[in-house]
């Protein structure tokens, strides 16, 4: 299963931060992409074994946008 992820760099810790719209509880933080990956495939797998309806939960990408802030 491929599931989409909102990751993001915070400045203030150093950290990425990921997040999967749709799924409580699944979100973690890491110093690396690599590690962020890892960390949030362990925490998806944990969240899937929790939820019965994890899968019917997931929401569908459907893309981003830039708005400019006046």
């Amino acid at each position: 299963m491929i599931v989409t992820a909102v990751i993001e760099f915070d400045p203030a810790t150093s950290l990425y931060v990921a997040s999967v719209p749709g799924v409580p509880g699944a979100h973690t933080q890491a110093e690396s992409l690599d590690e962020l990956r890892a960390n949030l495939q362990e925490v998806l797998a944990l969240c899937r074994e929790e939820q019965k309806d994890f899968e019917t939960t997931l929401q569908r990408f459907v893309g981003i946008q830039q708005i400019e802030v006046a």
